[in-house]
């Protein structure tokens, strides 16, 4: 029988890809920074050639690295017969190149970009386009919008921003209609990201945590693997088929 699954992702998902967190990898021209101090509206406006600089240089990083184990596994259930909703935290691409198609990214995508004053995009997106970085990363301008002549920035939400409001209300409708919910990596400490294994409790879902430690979210989850996410995802296809 068919089960209908969500899971929610995050960055513990993505690190036995060889994914840098988001505070890891501050080397070269960016060892002078602090991530959290690049990651604003406010750094943007400031700097433009600085945060697009550091973007296209994580941008370039993601792109060196491939699905793991896990995500492949989630997409596995999917193709298996079961309805696979994945509700992310991460910014990468991980899950869609694994194959699963359902995805939701509550904190942006980082291989996108927009206009930072009319959301208008632009194809090829200019994020990636030509992206060969040197090492240590380096400043550049982001390009100007052809509709309103303002300055692209990266799809991804910054501190002081709001989630996406489709993409959240399209998580919580995925976890009301679910029959289990599964939460991979993640800390359970950024919210409201982190609210969501409790909507999934309220509503009387069975929660799975899937993590090598303990999170904030293990209080609140009916079961805790302790474990990597490869690992984890692995004995779930193991036991459901």
């Amino acid at each position: 029988m068919a089960t209908h699954f969500v899971f929610l992702t995050g960055a513990g998902m993505s690190a036995e890809s060889g994914v840098p967190t988001f505070r890891d990898g501050l080397t070269g021209l960016w060892g002078r920074f602090d991530a959290e101090t690049l990651a604003t509206p406010q750094a943007f406006r400031r700097d433009p050639a600085l945060v697009w600089g550091w973007y296209r240089w994580r941008a370039w990083q993601l792109l060196q690295v491939q699905p793991n184990a896990g995500h492949r596994g989630i997409a596995e259930l999917a193709r298996r017969g079961h309805r696979v909703d994945v509700v992310t935290q991460n910014v990468d691409d991980l899950h869609e190149r694994a194959g699963s198609t359902e995805v939701r990214h509550l904190h942006g995508e980082l291989l996108r970009s927009r206009c930072i004053d009319c959301s208008a995009r632009a194809e090829p997106d200019p994020i990636t386009l030509a992206l060969d970085p040197p090492e240590g990363g380096a400043h550049e301008t982001p390009p100007a919008c052809t509709v309103c002549g303002g300055a692209f920035r990266p799809d991804v939400v910054w501190f002081g921003e709001a989630l996406p409001e489709a993409e959240w209300e399209a998580g919580l409708g995925a976890i009301a209609a679910c029959d289990r919910v599964v939460v991979v990596g993640t800390s359970g400490m950024v919210q409201p990201a982190a609210s969501l294994p409790l909507v999934a409790r309220e509503m009387g879902k069975p929660v799975l945590e899937i993590n090598p430690q303990r999170s904030g979210v293990t209080p609140l989850v009916d079961e805790h693997w302790a474990m990597p996410a490869s690992t984890g995802l692995q004995r779930l296809l193991d036991s459901i088929d």
